[in-house]
């Protein structure tokens, strides 16, 4: 189910919905009557937190009262939420579950907010919150790739800032056994492949099969906070959401934003398999096969 027409669809079927009508959603899921449901949708970018309740949070309130209406056999509803709902963390204290949440910008908050929702709902429920999601498809990392294939790598005064990942397929591994495993019932997870990563040695992985030279740019501090008032300025005058403020540039200040998969791993089984080269290796191929940059240039003879 997707909100707009333009949403892509490459597995099953695609039905548009308007995600805030629960009379709508009630009537969707009485017809279809789903055992399971992964709830993905939502939004990363807003101008205020009422744009990011609009598409957070109020979605998955809606998409409950659906269900909390309907006798469909439901097995279990998981929801795809975010490490930055429990905000940063730091390099030697990485979030387990039982760490208080404490997010630092309204989507975090959000994200929080519909964890919330979730819990209080009376559905058998699971929580997922992984760390950055990269591979095919993605189009937030993959302008660190855009960048490397133009020859530039940029810092944004995060070199040896620290995050955990976790590769797309893994995601979804991560997503099919903690959504049919029995333990996994009313819990949640942080999910990540286990190996936090630098900014610096993410971006160095990216560049080394960019097939070109790079060049790294770092930005001092006061124009990375110039440049994200400047994005709030921007939206104040046009309204439009911008990825880069003065909220994201917090996140960017923080020492780590860092988790461990350990409980994941010990209640369903899970294991990360893609190492962040070989992760790398593929989304490169992934985008350079779609053309979303440019192919490598053969050597010449």
């Amino acid at each position: 189910m997707v909100r707009r027409p333009s949403s892509p669809a490459s597995v099953g079927q695609a039905i548009v919905s308007d995600y805030t009508n629960v009379d709508t959603l009630a009537a969707f899921v009485d017809q279809r009557r789903p055992a399971y449901v992964v709830h993905v949708a939502g939004a990363t970018k807003g101008v205020t937190y009422a744009d990011f309740q609009g598409a957070n949070v109020r979605p998955t309130e809606a998409l409950l009262e659906a269900f909390r209406r309907s006798d469909a056999p439901l097995r279990r509803f998981l929801y795809l939420s975010s490490l930055v709902s429990h905000g940063p963390s730091t390099v030697r204290e990485p979030h387990d579950e039982g760490a208080e949440p404490r997010p630092i910008e309204h989507y975090g908050r959000s994200k929080l907010e519909a964890e919330r929702a979730v819990e209080g709902s009376g559905l058998p429920f699971t929580i997922l919150r992984p760390g950055g999601v990269y591979g095919p498809g993605d189009v937030d990392y993959f302008n660190l790739f855009k960048s490397a294939a133009s020859g530039l790598n940029v810092y944004f005064g995060n070199r040896r800032r620290v995050f955990s990942k976790i590769y797309i397929d893994d995601m979804v591994e991560a997503t099919l056994q903690a959504m049919l495993h029995p333990a996994a019932e009313n819990r949640g997870y942080f999910v990540c492949d286990g190996a936090p990563v630098s900014w610096q040695d993410f971006q160095e992985a990216i560049s080394a099969h960019a097939g070109r030279r790079v060049q790294n740019l770092d930005l001092p501090g006061g124009f990375v906070g110039l440049a994200a008032l400047g994005g709030e300025l921007l939206s104040a005058i046009d309204g439009r959401a911008r990825l880069f403020n003065r909220q994201k540039a917090a996140m960017g200040r923080a020492e780590a934003w860092t988790c461990t998969p350990r409980a994941l791993e010990r209640d369903v089984g899970f294991q990360a398999r893609v190492s962040l080269q070989e992760g790398v290796e593929r989304s490169w191929k992934w985008y350079r096969e779609r053309a979303w940059v440019p192919s490598l240039r053969k050597e010449s003879a």
